[in-house]
């Protein structure tokens, strides 16, 4: 009697130091599941590297560490809600390695781009607002990023083939300037109030004269790239000159089949008397060119 009561009192005793055991180990185990559960979704989330052991992802991954975008992590961009997360997991289990609907490859990143460069962004990229480009096209055009900028994997440089896709009336005419891409004169830049800043010509032609008549003036206001690279007589009558016949002897020159650039030489325009000497003895005997007004 006495030894299965000593023996009861012995088991007990060690269900009592099993029980803190077992409760030791539950705790450790659930400890280092919280640790571990952490560090995987940490890999999984903000790991970069992560995208590497499930995919073929090499070429993408090096054009990643090449791009302007490689301070920002895969998932910022490529991610899946919880829910997308659990019905791939459980379409992997059902099918296998089959392929998979989703949409955090090539669909969801696009849609994240608004998210950085809708304002300010640290990475130091051109913001939409303050680009009068990307402002009209993405606000008042309603155009995706992807339209543009979808081309090249990971760096994202405007694809300058992709306006005419839309502007398909707006090829570039003029002798010397039919192999211009559109990104040539028009910016996208937030350094330019407007998408066709006022030096973008002269940094080619750097011989024009800044000062004199007509200086402040725009060079497509006469020179049409869209259209009719050489301005006519025309066009200075229509636009800003169309008095400008019934002033001096203007009229019947014209009358006489002379147009506005025969006397008037590009961007100089002033009609000098040793300019008159060469030009007007051409058709009659020189005359002081200060009497032609009148």
């Amino acid at each position: 009697m006495n030894l299965k009561r000593r023996l009861s009192d012995i088991f007990e005793g060690f269900l009592d130091h099993l029980k803190g055991f077992i409760l030791a180990l539950i705790v450790i185990i659930s400890i280092l599941g919280v640790v571990v559960g952490y560090k995987y979704y940490r890999h999984t989330q903000e790991d970069p590297e992560f995208c590497m052991s499930c995919h073929i992802m090499k070429e993408a991954f090096i054009e990643w560490e090449r791009g302007k975008h490689r301070d920002v992590v895969c998932q910022k961009c490529h991610h899946l809600s919880i829910i997308e997360q659990n019905q791939l997991l459980v379409a992997f289990v059902v099918k296998g390695q089959g392929k998979f609907s989703q949409t955090h490859g090539r669909k969801k990143p696009w849609l994240e781009c608004k998210k950085c460069h809708i304002d300010e962004i640290t990475q130091g990229s051109i913001t939409l607002r303050k680009s009068y480009g990307h402002a009209k096209h993405v606000f008042m055009l309603n155009t995706e990023c992807k339209v543009c900028h979808g081309k090249s994997l990971h760096l994202f440089k405007p694809d300058e083939k992709a306006c005419q896709n839309c502007h398909k009336d707006k090829g570039v005419h003029g002798v010397g300037m039919e192999a211009f891409s559109c990104l040539k004169c028009h910016s996208f830049s937030e350094k330019s109030p407007t998408m066709i800043p006022r030096d973008r010509c002269i940094k080619c032609h750097d011989n024009i004269p800044q000062k004199g008549p007509m200086s402040n003036l725009l060079c497509h206001q006469c020179h049409k790239p869209h259209g009719r690279i050489k301005p006519q007589s025309e066009d200075c009558l229509g636009q800003c000159h169309g008095n400008e016949t019934a002033v001096g002897q203007h009229g019947l020159h014209m009358k006489k089949g002379l147009s506005c650039t025969n006397c008037h030489r590009a961007h100089s325009w002033i009609v000098s008397q040793s300019d008159a000497k060469n030009l007007c003895t051409r058709c009659h005997a020189y005359k002081d060119p200060k009497r032609f007004i009148y």
